[in-house]
């Protein structure tokens, strides 16, 4: 039995190196798996980013709205809907909307 293994000492020596780098090519912390939940992280972050991105443009318009140039058609959007302040005569109705 000793001298088989001695005759094929190459053979086990290249079967578990290759079965090692094959484990560690598909599983390991760089591996094949690995690869593709970082990759779907990343599109997720992306997303995120734009989703983000789209939010400050917003506010900025929003502030500069209120800032730069007094936009008294905007103040008064935002008194309505934050006072539920109307005109005379006019009815105010509210709509919530389930925004989820």
């Amino acid at each position: 039995m000793l001298k088989k293994i001695k005759k094929n000492y190459f053979i086990l020596v290249s079967i578990f190196l290759i079965l090692y780098f094959l484990v560690n090519l598909l599983s390991g912390e760089r591996g094949l798996f690995s690869y593709y939940e970082k990759k779907e992280i990343l599109e997720g972050l992306k997303s995120e980013e734009t989703n983000l991105i789209k939010k400050i443009n917003d506010l900025d318009f929003k502030n500069s709205l209120l800032s730069d140039n007094l936009d008294l058609d905007y103040i008064e959007i935002l008194i309505r809907e934050k006072f539920l302040f109307g005109k005379k005569g006019e009815t105010i109705y509210i709509i919530k909307s389930n925004d989820n």
